[in-house]
C-alpha cells in the first residue's frame, strides 16, 4: 500500500464529484480500508486507515492485519487493538467504533519507526482495497492465538474463515499435523519446553483458502536454570544513600538472587568495572574487596547466587557495534573470573543497541556456559510494546534469559495488554502490565515482578507487601484479582524482585518476610 500524493487525492475528488450518482454508488459497493501517511519525517511517519462501509448491511466489528517490511516497526497507536506476530500486525475495533453504518466511516492511526508501509492488508479478511471475494471462495482463517499449553501439547483458536469451509488443516511448516471441523486444534506429542509455529488453512471440495498467518508457541516443562521454580531477587548497594549500609553477609536468607548494584564504565566503550566503592567500605568499618569476595562465596554455599547489575539511573555503559560488544562480554567475564559472580543483570536505563547487546550476551553465554544468569530490570515504558529495544532484547535471547524483573515503580499511568489505563501501586497495574509480556513472546518463567521494598525505595509505586503477592495470586492462579483479570492463568510466574535488599532492611524486612515465603505456595 502506498499513500496517495495531494495530486492524485485532488484527481480522486474532482472525480468523484463530477462522476453520476450512479456510478459513485457503484464504486464502493463493498468495504475497504485505504491508507495514507498523514506526515513523515524520514526515520519515522504517522499512518492513518480510514475504514469506509460501501456496503448496504452495518459492519458489526472490525478487523484490519498487514505485514510490515523487516526494519519498520509500529510503536504508539490510537483508536484500535493491535496484537502483533512477528512483522504481521492485526489491528481490531475498540468498544466505541465498533459500528460502521452503511455509507459510514472510521479512522485509526499509529506511529511507524523505519521506511515501509502496510503491505498484503486485509479488512475482515478481504482485501482491503474492496474487491470482493468471488462466490464460493474461501477467505483465510483469522490469525491463530495459543489458548492452552502442557509439556507435550499447544492448542490452537482462530476466528471462521469466510465462506463455507468443510474443516480446517493445521500445518507446521509443510507438513500437516491434524485436521479439524471446528476452529480450534490441540497439537500433541510434542517434547517439554520446545517451540512450533503453525498456519490454519480452510477447505472444502474445491481445495483449500489461504494460509492463516502463522502462531508461535512453546510448550511447558522448560528449564528454569540454576534457581528455585519461584524465587526472590534483591538488589544489594555499592554505594552509601539514606538506606542502610550492608555487607554481604548481611543479606536476610529469604532471597535467592542477590544483583550487586552497580558495575560502572570505563573510558573504553562496552568495558565494565568493579570494587567496593570507597565510600561504602568506609561505612561499614573497612569493607574490603576479599571480605566482599569471601562473603560472596559464602552467600553461595548457603545455595543463594549472585549477580553483577550494570548500568542505573546514572550508568553510562554503552554496547553499541561489534567491538564494544566484544569488550563487554570479556570485561564482565573477568569480573565473574575474580569475584565468583553467577551472571550479569542489564540495567541500562539510559537505553540500549539491541542488536550489539545480544552479540556481548550470546558471546558471554558461549564463554561461561548454560549456567549463566541473565536477568534485566527494564522500566516500564520499555516493555509497552515488543518494537521497544528491551522488549527486542529480551526476545532475541529468550533461549539464554533467566528473567525479565520489569521495574513496576517510578512510572505513572500505562497501557495494560488490554489498552486501558492504569496507575501505578495497583494490583492492575501489575498484573495488566505483566500481561503484555506474557501474551507477546516471553515464558512465564521469564518473568517477575519488580516492586520498591518500602517508604523512601522508590519516587512512586511503593505498595504493601501484600499486594505483591496478591498480584502474584492473580498471575498464577487467578485469585485475589483487581478490576483486571487475566484471559488465563501462569503458574510458571516466575516470582518478584525489589529495590532494594538495602531498604528492605531499613523498612523492618516486610518485602522478604511476606514476599518470600508466599512464593513458596504458588503452583
Amino acid at each position: 500500500m502506498r499513500p496517495r500524493s495531494v495530486l492524485t487525492a485532488l484527481t480522486v475528488l474532482l472525480i468523484a464529484l463530477l462522476a453520476p450518482l450512479g456510478a459513485s454508488a457503484h464504486a464502493t459497493a463493498a468495504p475497504s480500508a485505504t491508507f495514507g501517511k498523514s506526515s513523515d519525517w524520514g526515520s519515522g511517519w504517522e499512518g492513518r486507515f480510514t475504514l469506509t462501509n460501501g456496503s448496504s448491511t452495518t459492519i458489526n466489528g472490525w478487523r484490519v492485519e498487514f505485514d510490515l517490511p523487516a526494519g519498520t516497526s509500529i510503536g504508539t497507536y490510537w483508536d484500535s487493538l493491535l496484537t502483533k506476530d512477528g512483522q504481521h500486525h492485526t489491528f481490531q475495533h475498540r468498544e466505541y467504533n465498533a459500528t460502521i453504518p452503511p455509507g459510514g466511516s472510521v479512522t485509526f492511526g499509529f506511529l511507524g519507526n523505519g521506511p515501509g508501509a502496510p503491505e498484503n492488508c486485509t479488512f475482515n479478511g478481504q482485501p482491503c482495497t474492496g474487491d470482493p471475494q468471488e462466490p464460493g471462495e474461501l477467505g483465510k482463517p483469522g490469525t491463530p492465538t495459543i489458548t492452552a499449553r502442557t509439556d507435550s501439547s499447544l492448542t490452537l483458536s482462530w476466528q471462521a474463515a469466510t465462506g463455507t469451509p468443510t474443516g480446517y488443516r493445521v500445518y507446521e511448516g509443510s507438513d500437516l499435523r491434524t485436521t479439524v471441523t471446528g476452529t480450534t486444534a490441540t497439537i500433541s506429542g510434542l517434547t517439554p519446553c520446545s517451540t512450533h509455529s503453525y498456519t490454519v488453512r480452510a477447505y472444502d471440495a474445491d481445495g483449500e483458502s489461504p494460509a492463516s498467518t502463522a502462531v508461535t508457541g512453546t510448550t511447558t516443562g522448560c528449564t528454569t536454570g540454576p534457581l528455585p521454580r519461584h524465587f526472590l531477587t534483591g538488589y544489594w548497594h555499592d554505594f552509601v544513600n539514606p538506606a542502610e549500609e550492608l555487607r554481604l553477609s548481611q543479606v536476610p536468607d529469604e532471597y535467592d538472587l542477590i544483583a550487586v548494584a552497580f558495575g560502572e564504565a570505563t573510558t573504553r566503550p562496552g568495558e565494565v568495572t568493579f570494587r567496593v566503592d570507597p565510600e561504602l567500605s568506609a561505612a561499614l568499618g573497612g569493607y574490603t574487596d576479599a571480605q566482599f569476595k569471601a562473603d560472596l562465596a559464602a552467600l553461595q554455599n548457603a545455595g543463594k547466587k549472585v549477580i553483577l547489575s550494570v548500568g542505573g539511573e546514572r550508568g553510562a555503559i554503552r554496547v553499541a557495534d561489534a567491538a564494544s560488544a566484544q569488550l563487554f562480554a570479556d570485561s564482565v567475564r573477568g569480573l565473574m573470573t575474580e569475584y565468583g559472580f553467577d551472571g550479569v543483570d542489564i540495567d541500562l536505563e539510559n537505553g540500549l543497541d539491541p542488536t550489539y547487546m545480544e552479540q556481548a550476551l550470546r558471546t558471554l553465554h558461549a564463554a561461561t556456559g548454560s549456567g549463566l544468569i541473565i536477568t534485566m530490570a527494564p522500566q516500564t515504558i520499555d516493555m509497552q510494546s515488543t518494537a521497544g529495544s528491551y522488549f527486542r532484547l529480551a526476545l532475541n535471547i529468550k533461549d539464554i534469559l533467566t528473567v525479565v524483573h520489569m521495574q513496576y515503580y517510578n512510572s505513572g499511568t500505562m497501557l495494560g495488554c488490554d489498552q486501558k489505563v492504569y496507575g501505578q501501586g495497583t494490583v492492575d497495574f501489575m498484573t495488566a502490565l505483566a500481561c503484555i509480556q506474557l501474551e507477546n513472546g516471553l515464558r512465564p518463567d521469564q518473568i517477575a515482578l519488580g516492586l520498591p521494598a518500602g517508604p523512601g525505595a522508590a519516587g512512586g509505586g511503593v505498595v504493601a507487601p501484600a499486594m505483591v503477592n496478591d498480584a502474584l495470586d492473580c498471575l498464577a492462579k487467578g485469585t485475589n484479582c483487581g478490576s483486571f483479570t487475566p484471559s488465563r492463568t501462569y503458574p510458571g510466574i516466575r516470582g518478584a524482585m525489589t529495590w532494594s535488599i538495602n531498604w528492605d532492611v531499613t523498612n523492618g524486612g516486610a518485602f522478604s518476610r511476606t514476599v518470600g515465603p508466599h512464593l513458596d505456595t504458588l503452583p
